[in-house]
């Protein structure tokens, strides 16, 4: 640099010394003299021009490079000359800086991309202002079956009630909400934020599964409350049951009267109370008991055919028609088919009650794939269930039958959860019910 600035001070003093003598001479007319030390002059303003002029193209290059981004070039030095070289220098270094701060940007960019694809929860941003899709993880993807999207509004074709959620939602909240995916009906977990950068202002959204979690700490909190319950009640009722038998029989040997005719009765009458309710905790006690699945690999065909065989006699009896819908003969579920069965045979029970009272009566059960989610599903077109009731027919005790127990559908629900699957509901009143199992 210092080499630099004595060239440039040493070629100014020479042009203003030669110039100085070109006008000395002219004003003295000695024109032949001058003549001779104007080529001079012109050649030391041509030499400071050009060198200004290179130095302005090498700045703008580097401008150009820095506006795309080309933080590759180099700039050589060795042919450079000794006002061009420093500035090339600094330009190699600042380029070597900016391309040292994109190469750390790209692996953090990089890290985060991998990082986002491989969290089992579903992320998806967009631009707040445009709409325009910026990112959307595997997750996202396959939770709700949509591989790809460019702006948030084509979401509402896809997904209505994902859509309605997404855009009411504030930001910086979290939420819990229901949703029908391919999955079947899902409880979500939403989290939203926003945040700006200089390119625009952006909405950040994850989502969480918590259904299988919120079923298992149900699952769970309904054993230990049924544990409870039938210990209780068995413990209470035997004794009283007993001491009913025992008084019965003493009874029998006493004489015939009016009194003790009342007494027995009532003894009798007590005693069949308390073995109904011996047997009422010892059914719940069952939901308590279920093992651990034995799976094995089935074909959906055959599990289908066994349940036709079993339910046939039934379904022509009371005139419904039935379809089996199978579009792939080969699809294998991995399952207990013990287990399975007593889910299906209940759900086909609750059918034909759904439809008694129907003009024409139709129970359908199908299998599909679902992209390697297979799902089984029951489908009638009964009397529906009231959507106030939606939410608690998988509860222990509920049922809206007279003659009913209420444990088939929790039974049902503790079966797939063994299954690492869920069971969900879809019913519209006046309608019918669709009940699917999700593997």
């Amino acid at each position: 640099m210092n080499r630099l600035r004595v060239l440039i001070i040493f070629r100014a003093i020479l042009l203003l010394l030669i110039t100085a003598l070109f006008c000395w001479l002219i004003l003295h007319m000695l024109y032949l003299y001058a003549l001779l030390v104007l080529p001079v002059v012109l050649w030391m303003l041509s030499l400071n021009f050009r060198s200004q002029l290179r130095a302005y193209r090498e700045l703008e290059e580097f401008a150009e490079a820095a506006r795309y981004r080309d933080f590759t070039r180099f700039f050589p030095l060795q042919h450079a000359g000794p006002e061009i070289r420093p500035l090339r220098g600094a330009f190699n270094e600042i380029n070597g800086v900016f391309k040292k701060i994109s190469s750390e940007r790209e692996t953090q960019y990089q890290y985060l991309q991998k990082i986002l694809e491989v969290v089992n929860t579903a992320i998806l941003s967009y631009d707040e202002k445009t709409g325009k899709v910026i990112w959307i993880n595997e997750a996202f993807k396959e939770l709700f079956n949509i591989p790809y999207i460019s702006l948030i509004e084509a979401l509402n074709k896809r997904n209505p009630d994902l859509y309605k959620k997404i855009i009411t939602i504030s930001s910086g909240r979290a939420d819990v909400f229901t949703v029908p995916t391919p999955k079947g009906i899902l409880k979500l977990q939403i989290a939203s934020s926003s945040f700006q950068t200089a390119e625009g202002h952006y909405r950040l959204l994850a989502f969480q599964n918590i259904n299988e979690a919120l079923d298992e700490t149900e699952s769970k909190a309904w054993q230990k409350l049924l544990s409870v319950l039938t210990h209780e009640i068995m413990n209470s009722i035997a004794p009283i049951s007993s001491l009913a038998d025992t008084l019965k029989s003493r009874l029998q040997t006493l004489p015939y009267s009016d009194e003790l005719e009342d007494i027995r009765l009532g003894t009798e009458t007590i005693k069949r109370r308390s073995e109904g309710l011996l047997k009422f905790a010892g059914t719940y006690r069952s939901l308590n008991k279920i093992a651990q699945p034995e799976l094995s690999t089935i074909y959906a065909s055959e599990l289908f055919e066994n349940l036709y065989q079993l339910m046939e006699p039934s379904i022509l009896q009371k005139k419904i028609e039935f379809d089996i819908i199978l579009k792939n003969p080969s699809l294998q579920l991995s399952l207990d088919i013990n287990l399975i069965e007593q889910v299906l045979i209940n759900l086909l029970l609750n059918a034909i009650e759904a439809v008694k009272d129907q003009p024409d009566p139709y129970i359908s059960l199908a299998a599909l794939g679902n992209n390697g989610n297979p799902q089984i599903k029951v489908t009638d077109n009964g009397k529906g269930i009231p959507k106030d009731l939606l939410e608690n027919i998988f509860i222990p005790f509920f049922t809206t039958r007279k003659n009913g127990s209420g444990v088939g559908l929790t039974l049902s629900k503790q079966i797939m959860l063994l299954h690492k699957g869920n069971i969900s509901v879809q019913s519209e009143e006046g309608k019918g019910s669709v009940f699917t199992l999700q593997f």
